[in-house]
């Protein structure tokens, strides 16, 4: 155990006491502790009261830490892979669509929408799948980055349909698909790289359940 784990419990035990040198260390040794997993000499002093944070997101290997397999394996079951890239997958579209519309409109290249599309996959995937595993990360990180790339083309064809005075949907039909990844190679901006990383970033962050110290501690006094 690290120096901060045994100090979860010695600044809690009715045993301690300050040393100038090492801070809290144990009143029955003297020493800093030294125990792994439990203190067989702890007892707690109810006056003591815990904060414990309820905003800060832990990583995977700070929660399978914190949990025993026994209940890291229970929350893993509630994982719903398929449920969440299918609703990130629709979301991804709608705010395709949104984009395309709103870019349209404006008459303008509105690449912080890329935000709003990871930002709406990542948070999706999280409230339908529950996922704790990285794989769901990395299905935040590509379905956001199929959303970014689906806006821009749909803005493309919205222009186009200005620019040749036709319909959107006649537009989509008669489009020459084999020309599209050319099209979006010309209206490429540098700043659209940018946005797309963050996208990226975001859907992969959002896309996993957030487990913060408060969740922990419920889910530890459920297991007994």
């Amino acid at each position: 155990m690290t120096r901060e784990q045994h100090l979860e419990f010695c600044t809690r035990c009715l045993s301690r006491k300050f040393d100038p040198n090492y801070g809290t260390v144990c009143g029955l040794t003297g020493k800093i502790a030294s125990f792994e997993k439990e203190c067989p000499d702890f007892k707690v002093d109810e006056s003591v009261k815990i904060k414990i944070d309820n905003e800060t997101s832990l990583s995977i290997n700070e929660v399978k830490s914190k949990l025993s397999s026994d209940v890291y394996e229970r929350i893993r079951l509630e994982q719903n892979l398929l449920g969440a890239v299918l609703s990130g997958i629709l979301v991804s579209v709608i705010c395709a669509i949104l984009w395309g519309v709103f870019t349209v409109a404006t008459e303008f290249q509105i690449s912080y929408m890329a935000i709003l599309v990871g930002a709406g996959v990542g948070y999706t995937m999280r409230k339908v799948g529950k996922g704790v595993d990285q794989i769901f990360g990395f299905f935040g990180a590509g379905i956001s980055l199929f959303g970014c790339l689906l806006g821009n083309f749909l803005s493309i064809i919205g222009f186009i349909a200005i620019a040749n005075d036709l319909g959107y949907f006649e537009t989509l039909f008669l489009f020459d698909y084999s020309q599209t990844l050319s099209v979006m190679q010309e209206t490429f901006d540098v700043r659209d790289l940018i946005f797309y990383s963050i996208a990226i970033v975001t859907g992969y962050k959002l896309a996993m359940r957030s487990i913060t110290e408060q969740d922990i501690s419920d889910l530890n006094k459920n297991a007994r």
